[in-house]
């Protein structure tokens, strides 16, 4: 699975940059594989370890602040049900006859 998060603290003033560092660091040193932006910190695994990390990267800012926003998007692929997407190749998409597509001309 992929997560993407954001730990804010909140209640602490302008100045977050800290707690922030705290989290990142939380992050960096759990080895999954991850990236940080401006907006959101990118995590990579099963299930357990990446909400774990998640889990202590909250802790590590509650730490340092009374309250903390956690904004958390996730992509969770089940391996038995999905194949992996052929990369650079066509793909054909089946869906059930229930289903119908809407295709419009106006781009």
């Amino acid at each position: 699975m992929i997560v993407a998060f954001s730990v804010t603290p909140l209640g602490v003033g302008e100045s977050v940059g800290e707690a922030v560092a705290e989290a990142v660091r939380v992050v960096r040193e759990s080895g999954l594989p991850n990236r940080t932006d401006a907006m959101f910190t990118t995590l990579e695994g099963e299930w357990d370890e990446v909400m774990d990390v998640v889990r202590r990267a909250v802790e590590a800012v509650t730490e340092r602040a009374p309250r903390v926003s956690l904004v958390l998007k996730a992509d969770i692929r089940d391996p038995w049900h999905h194949d992996p997407l052929p990369v650079g190749r066509p793909v054909t998409l089946s869906f059930p006859p229930s289903v119908t597509l809407a295709v419009s001309d106006d781009a």
